[in-house]
């Protein structure tokens, strides 16, 4: 695709080593010349086009590979495992992500009455990978133009933003992406109670309480929940504080017991056993390990 080869070129332009904002709010590019190892993030709500390279995702232990010409959207916060497995100089790891806005959804729903399919018994999940319409992929390179025009971004970055919006909501993911912008949806009560777990990530969780966070019975809440996130309320919270952990202590931090203790764990023995488990190797092997390409697309800091 051309315009596919012109998204690449605008992107080595403006991209610095990892992930990169722009000048227009919400659009972020990323470029590695080198594989990395997996490293825990959480993705934000998000549209992410890779251009080059191809890239793994786990969630709750499975993995989504994408390349070139392929895309993501997430709906929620979501706790992953990222990593760049195919980079190098010739060949980079190339990709734009462009942040979702429920109100610009909402107003994209409100302005053009979309018809929407029935309301599914279970939330749609808040993680898919699909290919890449030519429509798609057109308007997304229409929008990386603009970085080297800053003189027509007044004029026409909100109607091209919009257009991938509606290029989105029109296509295979587009029951993710309405729920989004429907202030009344299943995904808007959960993403309510998910939020309340990431700030409170290091404390006791009961489900009863999120549940009415939530505005929901513990049981609708707890189906839904594993229907949008593939995993249960206290596995989420498990991942988050194991991520934060591990980037901690592949920050330098060398107290493995109190970065267990800090992020939640009163027994050093679990979080070595629960960290062994998903991570593959005890705790102490991160200590000062070198985080190489950890940055990923979608991804905001870690909690904490």
């Amino acid at each position: 695709m051309d315009a596919l080869l012109e998204i690449g070129r605008a992107v080595s332009r403006h991209a610095g080593d990892g992930l990169t904002p722009t000048s227009l709010p919400g659009l972020s590019v990323m470029r590695a010349t080198r594989p990395s190892q997996p490293v825990g993030d959480v993705l934000e709500p998000t549209f992410a086009l890779v251009v080059g390279g191809i890239k793994h995702t786990a969630l709750n232990g499975e993995v989504y590979r994408y390349g070139a010409g392929e895309y993501l959207v997430v709906s929620v916060d979501l706790p992953v495992m990222g990593s760049i497995v195919a980079a190098d100089d010739d060949d980079p790891f190339l990709a734009v992500a462009l942040r979702l806005t429920p109100e610009l959804i909402a107003k994209l729903l409100l302005d053009t009455n979309v018809p929407g399919p029935a309301q599914p018994r279970q939330s749609p999940s808040a993680f898919g990978v699909g290919v890449a319409s030519p429509s798609l992929v057109d308007a997304v390179a229409r929008l990386l133009g603009l970085l080297d025009r800053p003189a027509d971004v007044p004029a026409l970055a909100a109607g091209i933003e919009r257009e991938i919006l509606w290029r989105l909501l029109t296509g295979p993911q587009g029951s993710t992406i309405r729920q989004i912008g429907i202030a009344d949806s299943r995904l808007a009560h959960i993403t309510r109670a998910i939020h309340w777990i990431r700030d409170h990530y290091n404390q006791s969780l009961r489900v009863s309480e999120i549940a009415e966070i939530a505005a929901m019975s513990s049981s609708s809440f707890h189906r839904h929940f594993l229907a949008l996130t593939s995993m249960r309320p206290l596995e989420y919270q498990k991942q988050l504080r194991l991520n934060e952990a591990r980037m901690r202590l592949l920050s330098g931090d060398r107290e493995v017991g109190a970065v267990g203790f800090s992020v939640g764990y009163s027994s050093p023995s679990q979080f070595s056993r629960e960290y062994r488990r998903m991570f593959g190797t005890a705790p102490s092997a991160a200590v000062g390990s070198e985080i190489v390409g950890s940055n990923t697309v979608g991804a905001v800091p870690s909690p904490g």
